[in-house]
């Protein structure tokens, strides 16, 4: 059994702490830290009612290295899971180097004033984790996380080698809302419009955002626009997969979402650069995450599914020519509520950076330096997904997608 500090108070970490006190004989001791401590008091009052286990609380600037690396000490941690902002990685990581504690993540580093985010800024901590006998995680939440542990058990069981990979994402979920954003909605926007990038043959190709549409049949959902968009996980598989010769992402977005976004970026409400407002500095997008619904409210009127996963095509392992398979979830909004409180986006995040922080606790994933999560055995993180509530399943396909 082992002590562990979750930073961040959102969705997301709403469901790893529940399901983390659900699994006690895992996490012996679990320590909830974020700017706003009345959110974690929130969370942890929901853990106590619900499993009658007990989440201690702390108020904390995560940017704030010092501060951070006491908290760390003081607690006694052993392990730090990041579910705070992806631009809080790396003073996290800097703060879990000076405590002498493990690191885990489900978003990789993205900058404040830029919206651009990549490994390059993580990976550069090689070193100093190996050299301090120390791993961090990267990326284990489900896309990135579960999809990419997906590609590599199908490597591993399936396919000799993966030829071309899509990652569907699709969410049937209905919130009843104008607009809103399943996660927090600084980092969703900030995705969403970015310009989309794909991998094919070596290299990257990058098109105009939101302007490649495709529609797929979705089991548990139906019919649902997907769009081509750029996601971490492509960057990091197109890595640890060498002989990848084409990997794309899609998600799904309804006609009001994208009419919503749309007027948004028109009126300039989606803007990451300072605008002067009053005499006082504002950052537009920010100040539209403040006025949209909180993620973590749309729980109690969401109802519908997801349907999250891998299309991967290669050389089957049995010898018998090329093959196509299909493994992915299905999770239901109401059922992810029922047991947690939160919808099933953060659901879908929050029990993988259980998962992943189980794997590293147990001693089932070990290692010094920095690590994405399919660079480790996919097989012990894939069990746990079908007992934590996030069962998949895999069938093969005809042949790839034909767009």
């Amino acid at each position: 059994m082992s002590k562990v500090l979750v930073i961040g108070a959102g969705g997301v970490s709403s469901v790893c702490v529940h399901k983390m006190a659900m699994n006690a004989g895992i996490f012996s001791e679990i320590h909830l830290a974020s700017r706003t401590k009345s959110k974690c008091d929130a969370i942890a009052a929901s853990v106590k009612e619900r499993t009658g286990q007990t989440v201690l609380t702390y108020e904390i600037d995560a940017e704030e290295v010092p501060a951070l690396t006491r908290l760390i000490e003081q607690t006694g941690v052993k392990l730090v899971v990041n579910l705070a902002l992806p631009y809080q990685d790396l003073p996290i990581m800097d703060a879990c180097l000076a405590a002498g504690v493990d690191y885990l993540d489900t978003a990789n580093y993205e900058p404040k004033d830029e919206a651009k985010f990549e490994y390059k800024w993580q990976w550069a901590y090689q070193d100093r984790f190996k050299e301090k006998g120390l791993m961090a995680l990267l990326g284990s939440g489900f896309d990135p996380g579960v999809t990419s542990v997906f590609a590599m058990w199908l490597k591993k069981h399936k396919l000799k080698t993966i030829r071309s990979l899509d990652i569907l994402d699709c969410n049937g979920g209905d919130h009843g809302q104008a607009f809103a954003t399943n996660f927090n909605p600084e980092i969703n926007i900030r995705e969403v419009t970015a310009p989309a990038r794909h991998w094919n043959n070596g290299e990257w190709v990058e098109t105009p955002a939101m302007t490649i549409r495709q529609n797929f049949e979705f089991e548990g959902v139906g019919p649902k626009n997907m769009y081509l968009m750029y996601h971490e996980e492509l960057e990091s598989l197109a890595k640890f997969v060498p002989e990848l010769e084409r990997g794309r992402f899609w998600m799904t977005f309804g006609d009001a979402y994208i009419q919503h976004l749309t007027v948004l970026q028109n009126v300039g409400m989606t803007r990451i650069d300072p605008v002067v407002y009053q005499g006082k500095e504002i950052i537009p997008l920010q100040f539209l995450a403040a006025v949209l619904p909180k993620p973590e409210t749309l729980g109690p009127t969401t109802k519908g599914k997801t349907n999250i996963g891998d299309i991967a095509t290669g050389q089957a392992l049995d010898g018998s020519g090329e093959k196509t398979f299909y493994i992915y979830n299905i999770c239901d909004h109401e059922d992810a509520f029922l047991e947690t409180g939160n919808q099933a986006i953060s659901y879908t995040t929050g029990v993988p950076a259980m998962i992943g922080a189980a794997m590293m606790l147990t001693g089932a994933w070990q290692g010094e330096g920095v690590f994405n999560i399919e660079q480790l055995d996919p097989d012990p993180f894939m069990d746990m997904l079908n007992t934590q509530g996030l069962p998949w399943q895999v069938k093969e396909l005809a042949g790839p997608l034909e767009f």
